[in-house]
């Protein structure tokens, strides 16, 4: 068996081993509060660093003015609870009529 194979099927067996935690311990694990306030930060930070990578970067430079300006009418959208249609539609929108304007 290469190396490469061996990776695979440990990695497989790891998110399998790591999906099948949650369940078996349902209910018998109480986490403190602080903790649970802690994973919930932690998630919202990790979602927003993904957005920024996503809407700043392009194959590891600036990905330019037109994308983050899209970004952002999405993310006021959101904000304002407009339907997830409207969301994608005004910051695809917003990027697409900045690009046409020659705003990179």
């Amino acid at each position: 068996m290469s190396a490469t194979v061996a990776m695979i099927l440990a990695l497989a067996v790891g998110t399998y081993a790591f999906r099948l935690v949650g369940p078996v311990l349902h209910g018998r694990v109480e986490l403190p509060v602080r903790v649970r306030e802690f994973l919930s930060a932690g998630a919202v930070v990790l979602l927003v660093a993904l957005l920024a990578t996503g809407a700043w970067t392009e194959g590891g430079g600036f990905a330019g003015w037109a994308r983050p300006a899209g970004v952002l009418v999405g993310g006021v959208l959101a904000w304002l609870r407009a339907p997830f249609v409207f969301v994608v539609l005004g910051a695809a929108g917003a990027t697409a009529v900045l690009r046409a304007a020659g705003v990179a």
